[in-house]
C-alpha cells in the first residue's frame, strides 16, 4: 500500500463511543472505516499516536455538540 502524507479523519461522536473513518489525500486516496473507540482522552491519544506513525499531517472533522467539545479539547491538547 502506498504511504500518504496527509489524511482526513472523520469522527462521529457520542457519549460513550466514537466512530472513526479516514480519507487519504488525493482523488485516488483510500477511504475506510477504522471502527469505534471509547470516548475518552486515552483512547483518543492512542488513535492519534497510531495515525501519526503513518501520516505527516492530520485533519480532524467531528460534530460540534456536547461530545464534540470534549474531543476538541483532547485533540488540541495533543497538538
Amino acid at each position: 500500500m502506498k504511504d500518504y502524507t496527509e489524511v482526513f479523519v472523520g469522527i462521529d461522536t457520542s457519549k460513550l463511543r466514537n466512530a472513526v473513518a479516514i480519507a487519504e489525500q488525493g482523488r485516488q486516496g483510500e477511504i475506510r472505516y477504522l471502527g469505534e473507540i471509547d470516548n475518552t482522552p486515552e483512547a483518543t491519544r492512542k488513535l492519534v499516536a497510531k495515525l501519526v506513525q503513518r501520516y505527516q499531517k492530520l485533519h480532524f472533522c467531528y460534530e460540534a455538540g456536547p461530545a464534540g467539545y470534549g474531543l476538541h479539547r483532547w485533540l488540541t491538547d495533543l497538538g
